[in-house]
């Protein structure tokens, strides 16, 4: 095999009590790599789309770029690779886009040249968050194996891959703003209350207990954050009406999206998600801002060939 293409998935990260432990890949948006071998050693990026002309093809300033330079040096091959990185998702919306290029990229680097075993990969996708975003696993653990993730411990890392209720459904809401990812980590308390994390444990301890029994409404109510969601809602216009606007709709639970500003709700039906998206798309409407809306599934598979 000398070329290969590659799917990875849109993620939400944190959702709700578990910031830089959880994440979830989701049905839609992802990227795409098409990798093609090199005799040449190392990486170049032949050609980026989707994202008007704003991400660097310098690929040490790439995720997809450093993600493919460190699974080459895990291959131990001499050879290199050339990609071309098709983005299909907003940038800085809080699904991911950069983890979802980085998984991409190691996968398609990984069929090239005999990697068999996903898990190694994710040191090469911590990596390039590393030189983006920072070191954290949340999206790309996510995005590269598929399903719900749990990093239990990144020193040494440990990452565990968990069940899901079989009839979660994700509502995506994006609206038309970018939240950098370094300005909403810049306003995460670097001091919390005990009561706040004794809190947010429960809530997390609760999500993982209801994804265990298959518990979509357990779930959804679980997705309550007493230290982050603070911290972060004023950085996205209109997002507490958002939220309002979800919870009278029906959701089980709301809150922000990795870093947002994409905001999640989670339901147990196309139907109701529908309805649910709609609430919070007139809501974001009301504070100025379009936007966009996609009822998910659970992405089982991760990064992938096409």
């Amino acid at each position: 095999m000398d070329t290969v293409t590659i799917f990875a998935p849109a993620t939400i990260a944190n959702l709700g009590p578990g910031f830089d432990v959880l994440g979830l890949a989701v049905t839609g948006k992802g990227d795409v790599v098409e990798a093609r071998k090199t005799v040449a050693p190392g990486v170049t990026i032949e050609a980026i789309s989707g994202d008007g002309g704003r991400l660097p093809r310098d690929p040490v300033k790439n995720t997809a770029g450093v993600a493919a330079g460190e699974a080459l040096k895990l291959a131990r091959e001499r050879g290199g690779v050339a990609l071309k990185l098709r983005k299909d998702m907003p940038l800085g919306s809080g699904l991911g886009s950069s983890a979802a290029s980085a998984a991409a990229a190691a996968w398609a680097v990984a069929q090239l040249y005999g990697i068999s075993e996903k898990e190694a990969l994710l040191p090469a996708c911590l990596a390039a968050e590393a030189a983006v975003s920072g070191y954290h696993a949340d999206n790309v653990g996510p995005s590269l194996l598929g399903g719900l993730v749990l990093i239990s411990s990144y020193h040494p890392l440990q990452i565990q891959t968990l069940p899901t209720p079989p009839d979660l459904h994700l509502v995506l809401v994006t609206p038309a703003y970018e939240v950098p990812t370094a300005q909403a980590r810049a306003v995460v308390p670097k001091q919390i209350p005990l009561e706040k994390v004794i809190a947010n444990s429960g809530q997390l301890s609760a999500m993982l207990a209801a994804s265990f029994k298959g518990d979509t409404a357990a779930f959804g109510r679980a997705v309550v954050d007493a230290i982050i969601e603070p911290a972060r809602a004023h950085l996205i216009p209109g997002f507490q009406q958002v939220k309002e606007a979800a919870l009278r709709a029906g959701a089980y639970g709301c809150s922000i999206s990795g870093a947002g500003p994409t905001v999640f709700a989670v339901t147990d039906s196309l139907e109701a998600g529908q309805a649910i998206g709609a609430a919070m798309q007139e809501a974001f409407q009301e504070a100025g801002l379009s936007s966009t809306v996609n009822v998910a599934l659970v992405d089982a598979a991760g990064a992938r060939q096409l």
